[in-house]
């Protein structure tokens, strides 16, 4: 098959498969600027920022325009700039220009945007719509006054998750991003995933920040604080502290942790070891005594919403284990001696743990919750950042006794997959290395949205299926009801590739969850025990609980919504 080309700006550029013209140009290491195109949705062609100039002087969009061979394009040239800088106009016309007192300043492509075209005046009067903030979800603030229309919010919660929370409302100027009949988000099926943020290029929506309580409670002198932290946020912190994507930075976060005054820090590798021991043991009881099948797991707080509200009749299908967070949170706050007041906090990846916290189901008799504060990986940088740390040059220190044991397998929880190859490695007899990596090439592994597995448990075949973003749960539970597709074991995580792309984490290309993917194999990897079986802590742990105990505090059911 013959070649094709291209030329951008002089340069003569392969056309190999790319769906545009803005695609080609990337690749060949042209930055055209863009608000609305993301290589993972629909195109939408709506900022009109992206737009390349032709051979016969004609301008057009390069997200929606076609590569063909011989082409000959231009994307700078006085034409653009001018073209440009007036589309930023007339964005920021109509945009509340606080910038410094914006959660994405710094980071915000319109900011961006404005600087790189040396925007110095808007000729067109600001007469931005002053709405209300709405903050009535525990997982983010949506802030109207800042939403340049570019849709990536909406395309995200239809195409990548299938939610459907958000849309278009009303018409020409008045055209603003709606819930259903213009709502709160919070009583819309949002399920908190915080995808939407993320892919957000301004400051429309945002992670809801609850630092300022957890800064009060590590203040007070007669509060002690104890925060665990999720696998996924280690691998998340490296660029935003100048140092390299996906580096495992566990142990100077819990440097960091201790110098913001954290009294103890622990890893919620080890509720993710707790988790195995009671999901494989729940997982062994339905397939030897004919229990409701398939299982799927229960660790993503979003999935678990998202089924209460789209597919109820699976409720009894979902693993009655609490998230690694919960089941480790209830053990802590039961083992607490302590004569002060305490207060638990949770550094998660996920948005969505924000709302898990204040469930009912994880509230004790006294009314406290189990969890009383989640962080996301965003609000610790920036508390990491406010009390001036060196990260960079910290320490790199353990996890606090009693709880500092945990195993490879409870770490990669953080991806998609990881799940279910820690259950695979606590059924395994053989724990060798050869072993584990045989596992680990059954199919589980890898950053696909729905991977198939089948392996043998107990002398029997088990089918398993992996899925991450909840339009592919959607699509895969579509089949098993019209009985195309079958299987016995499900993992579902919400957001696409797993918790490393959690809403609460710093934003990441697909490069870049790539190399925390890496990150964390490579931390399991380097844990002297892999399988979650070998921890002794969980085992001396579990065994000290009774039926009553185990199941108060490390099982619960869930709700039709």
């Amino acid at each position: 098959m013959d070649k094709k080309f291209m030329t951008i700006d002089g340069k003569t550029v392969e056309i190999n498969g790319e769906r545009n013209i803005l695609e080609v140009a990337r690749k060949a290491g042209i930055d055209i600027p863009a608000f609305c195109y993301d290589p993972e949705l629909s195109v939408y062609g709506a900022c009109r920022m992206c737009v390349f100039e032709n051979e016969r002087g004609a301008i057009d969009a390069s997200c929606s325009a076609q590569p063909r061979d011989g082409m000959v394009i231009k994307t700078n040239t006085p034409k653009l700039r001018k073209y440009r800088k007036t589309v930023l106009e007339l964005l920021l016309s109509n945009h509340c220009r606080d910038c410094t007192v914006c959660p994405k300043n710094n980071k915000c492509k319109l900011q961006e945007f404005a600087l790189r075209y040396n925007l110095s005046d808007v000729r067109f009067p600001n007469d931005y719509n002053d709405a209300s903030k709405d903050t009535s979800s525990y997982s983010i603030v949506r802030d109207s006054k800042k939403c340049i229309l570019c849709g990536k919010c909406v395309r995200t919660c239809n195409e990548i998750q299938n939610v459907g929370a958000i849309d278009y409302g009303f018409r020409s100027s008045k055209m603003k991003i709606v819930t259903a009949f213009d709502g709160e988000i919070a009583n819309s099926p949002c399920v908190g995933c915080g995808q939407c943020a993320a892919v957000c290029p301004v400051g429309a929506i945002t992670v809801k920040d609850d630092s300022e309580k957890v800064w009060n409670a590590l203040s007070d002198p007669n509060t002690e604080v104890s925060v665990q932290v999720a696998p996924a946020v280690r691998v998340a912190l490296g660029k935003e502290f100048g140092l390299k994507e996906g580096e495992p930075l566990m142990g100077k976060l819990v440097f960091a942790l201790k110098a913001l005054g954290f009294d103890k820090v622990y890893d919620t590798s080890l509720g993710a070891d707790i988790t195995i021991f009671e999901e494989a043991a729940e997982f062994a009881d339905r397939l030897a005594n004919g229990g409701v099948m398939p299982m799927f797991t229960s660790c993503c707080p979003a999935w678990i919403k998202h089924a209460e509200h789209k597919h109820p009749e699976l409720l009894n299908n979902i693993s009655t284990c609490r998230s690694p967070m919960q089941m480790f949170a209830s053990v802590i706050k039961h083992e607490y001696k302590g004569d002060k007041k305490h207060v638990h906090v949770a550094v998660m990846p996920c948005t969505a743990k924000k709302f898990e916290a204040k469930r009912d189901e994880f509230t004790a008799k006294d009314g406290s919750k189990t969890v009383d504060y989640v962080l996301s990986t965003q609000e610790i940088i920036a508390m990491i950042k406010t009390a001036g740390i060196n990260f960079a040059e910290a320490e790199n220190c353990p996890p606090d006794n009693p709880f500092e044991e945990f195993t490879g397998g409870g770490v990669i929880f953080g991806v998609t997959g990881g799940v279910t190859e820690a259950v695979l490695r606590f059924v395994s007899k053989d724990k060798s290395d050869k072993a584990l990596k045989e596992i680990a090439y059954t199919g589980v592994r890898g950053l696909k949205g729905v991977k198939e597995a089948t392996v043998k448990i107990a002398g029997k075949d088990v089918r398993i299926a992996v899925v991450s973003g909840l339009a592919n749960a959607d699509a895969l539970i579509e089949k098993i009801e019209k009985g195309e597709v079958k299987y016995d074991f499900i993992e579902v995580m919400a957001c696409p590739t797993g918790c490393i792309n959690g809403g609460g984490q710093p934003r990441a290309e697909l490069k870049d969850r790539i190399l925390r993917a890496d990150g964390l194999y490579k931390a399991d990897e380097a844990e002297v025990k892999r399988a979650s079986d070998e921890n002794v802590l969980v085992k001396e742990m579990l065994s000290k609980m009774d039926k009553h105990l185990k199941h108060e505090l490390l099982h619960t059911t869930y709700i039709k919504r």
